[in-house]
């Protein structure tokens, strides 16, 4: 019985043959094996349009849901996967961004931050008042702090900053963002914004879409003053203006008039101050400009 079965098994296997079918299967000499492509590389959960500089926006796309956490500040992405965050005039070094998305993925990165050098401007023949006002001025000043700090905690739901940015007046760049000003000798705060500087009646519109959150014809500083939130608390600011031509609760498109260059409030003369805010953060209106989201459509 047992020879019958072997004698079966030498019939129905080739020894010789296998050997010679698996020599073939092997690199020759001078032949090199073939490696199997690598794995294509994952998606980031995060992607960023923007750069990692003082100052800088970051336009980002991601699951929608999802929580970034940047620095001491955070967002989350809307219905479509959109969020904005931006760096402050005066970031440190590194940055640490980290999310968690609605699945429970977590992403954490840490950036270089490039740092910048700013200027000292001495501004000259703004009116007095406005560099050391009264008691009764600050007593205007306190109550118009408070209307702008609440219209700086608007939230709205659109997604304006996604569609990028673009110059909101025509004109002189008479002054650039992060600057030490000196008015009239005094040293104040540093500027935040990006002048234009213009005939006054010159058109101000909308660098992006967004809702208007303030709209007055008269500040102390500012003159004509307008607030536009373009999505999740990303807030232009437009200073100085002789007319106002929007209201609060208006939407407005890219492009859309909301104003006239004027020179009211703390001005030498005529001109538009673009400023942008996210949370705490005063924005450079000439690096928003630079970043095209169209990337993570």
């Amino acid at each position: 019985m047992i020879d019958l079965l072997l004698a079966l098994a030498l019939q129905t296997s080739d020894p010789i043959g296998d050997l010679l079918e698996a020599d073939a299967e092997m690199p020759r000499a001078g032949q090199e094996a073939e490696i199997p492509p690598a794995p294509e590389p994952r998606e980031r959960p995060v992607r960023c349009a923007g750069e990692f500089i003082q100052g800088a926006m970051l336009v980002c796309r991601t699951a929608p849901g999802t929580r970034i956490d940047f620095g001491d500040q955070s967002a989350t992405a809307d219905a479509e996967g959109w969020a904005v965050l931006g760096l402050d005039r005066d970031q440190g070094e590194e940055i640490t961004l980290s999310a968690r998305l609605p699945d429970g993925t977590e992403f954490l990165q840490t950036h270089s931050v490039t740092q910048r050098e700013y200027n000292i401007q001495r501004v000259e023949g703004v009116p007095q008042r406005t560099v050391t006002p009264s008691e009764e001025d600050l007593i205007r000043i306190r109550a118009e702090s408070q209307r702008k700090a609440a219209a700086y905690t608007s939230r709205w739901e659109g997604a304006g900053f996604a569609g990028g940015f673009i110059a909101p007046a025509e004109g002189i760049i008479s002054g650039v963002y992060g600057s030490q000003r000196v008015y009239n000798g005094t040293p104040g705060r540093p500027h935040y914004g990006l002048d234009y500087a213009n005939d006054p009646g010159t058109p101000v519109v909308a660098p992006a879409a967004g809702l208007v959150v303030l709209a007055d014809n008269d500040m102390f500083y500012e003159g004509g003053l307008v607030f536009i939130d373009h999505g999740q608390g990303f807030t232009s600011a437009f200073l100085h203006m002789s007319d106002v031509t929007v209201d609060v609760g208006d939407v407005v498109e890219q492009g859309d008039q909301i104003g006239a260059i004027g020179a009211g409030g703390r001005a030498t003369g005529p001109h538009l101050d673009w400023r942008i805010k996210w949370r705490n953060r005063y924005i450079d209106p000439a690096l928003v400009l630079e970043v095209d989201p169209a990337s993570l459509r």
